[in-house]
């Protein structure tokens, strides 16, 4: 068990590396707001999450103690990044924020018209 663990730990906690490399490297690289923000939400959550679950592992194998701040900051980085990421997403959008010249698809342009045209008086 004590192999596994550590190999267990070890895993997680370089896949939360990478994943985390990867979300910095998708923020310096990708062409506008909204694939930024789909970079760093989706990686970095994932990232993160690895990170902390293999230290909740490590402090549970090796140490014998059930971290419940560990567990809190997973189920809180679980909820509120990809919030906050289509937030500003939205936020963007909403103030005029240009989409990349390559996007094939804009599917708010449609809800964003049919809301504004069923608000305005006849």
């Amino acid at each position: 068990m004590n192999l596994i663990g550590e190999l267990l730990i070890a895993i997680l906690v370089l896949l939360g590396a990478l994943f985390c490399g990867l979300s910095a490297f998708g923020l310096m690289r990708l062409p506008d707001v909204y694939l930024r923000s789909h970079g760093a939400t989706k990686s970095a959550t994932l990232g993160v999450l690895c990170v902390l679950t293999g230290a909740f592992l490590y402090f549970l194998f090796y140490v014998d103690v059930v971290s419940i701040k560990l567990l809190l900051a997973i189920v809180f980085v679980f909820i509120t990044s990809p919030v906050a990421g289509h937030l500003n997403g939205r936020a963007a959008y909403r103030s005029g924020v240009p989409l990349w010249e390559n996007s094939v698809q804009d599917e708010l342009a449609p809800v964003l018209e049919q809301n504004t045209s069923s608000k305005q008086p006849k």
